[in-house]
């Protein structure tokens, strides 16, 4: 990988954990406790309860992705990333530009 495309891959990854951190942020605000003092209809609760179980998976993901760019962009300048963990080939550019977190080329990730 040349220099230049580690650089924008850098770039790519910050802008990437800021989304993140953004959206970690606004999702926490959405997995807040049901009150039972709520004022809501029984099926309305359980619809409430039920998007707060949504929205805290989707938290827990958003976490274990931006944990994955964070471990990336400390990779980065590492002499084997961009190298396949299976197979030792090279990774597609385009592939790391678009999933920097990857370990595996997209031929390796299909497999499993």
């Amino acid at each position: 990988m040349h220099i230049k495309e580690k650089e924008a891959l850098r770039k790519r990854i910050i802008e990437l954990i800021e989304k993140y951190n953004a959206d970690i942020i606004e999702t926490e605000g959405m997995t807040q406790p049901i009150s039972p003092e709520n004022s809501l209809g029984r099926v309305s609760r359980m619809d409430a309860i039920n998007n707060k179980g949504v929205m805290e998976a989707s938290l827990r993901n958003k976490i274990s992705k931006r944990n994955k760019l964070i471990l990336a962009l400390t990779k980065v300048d590492a002499k084997n990333f961009g190298i396949c963990t299976n197979c030792n080939k090279i990774i597609n550019p385009a592939r790391l530009m678009y999933m920097p977190e990857s370990s595996k080329c997209i031929n390796c990730a299909d497999r499993h």
